[in-house]
């Protein structure tokens, strides 16, 4: 296993492991909420893409075998005035996405991941980092809970019945 940077001859790769996780939270989505149009690959890669030129992002890639089994996406977005105004921290990593695929699970892929991509936040001087995690998939929250991270926000929701 080694965890490289992110080229373009691997782009398809990294479309397919996004798709592989809409995928999982579409079948573990008990709100609904979740889809998968069609329109979902190309556009979620661009999206990523765009945060990653703009916000000085990096994406490492698990390869293992000549497979690519797993990528991080991390980002440096920007702060607002209310972020100014009301915390401390005014340099923030953010994970946009760690997936492993289903058969690379429990492999220890995904940690060493999330320390390539901690390691890049620090040498940006980040303080902390954040990710969020659609509450639904309890194990990404178990697995991040055991590497150290902490809840710190929560979005309540509730069905509106017509």
């Amino acid at each position: 296993m080694e965890i490289i940077e992110y080229e373009e001859k691997y782009e398809e790769n990294v479309k397919d492991l996004l798709v592989e996780l809409q995928e999982y939270l579409v079948s573990i989505d008990y709100w609904h909420f979740q889809v998968m149009k069609d329109t979902y690959r190309e556009n979620c890669f661009k999206r990523d893409m765009q945060a990653v030129k703009e916000q000085e992002g990096k994406i490492y890639l698990a390869r293992e075998d000549n497979q690519i089994v797993g990528l991080v996406i991390g980002t440096i977005p920007p702060k607002d005035d209310e972020d100014r105004d009301t915390n401390t921290c005014l340099r923030n990593g953010c994970v946009l996405e760690l997936i492993v695929s289903k058969n690379s699970r429990g492999s220890g892929t995904g940690k060493l991941l999330l320390k390539k991509i901690e390691e890049y936040f620090k040498e940006k001087n980040c303080v902390n980092i954040s990710i969020e995690v659609y509450a639904p998939n309890e194990n990404a929250y178990g697995f991040y809970n055991r590497q150290g991270y902490k809840p710190l926000d929560h979005i309540v929701m509730k069905k509106i019945e017509k």
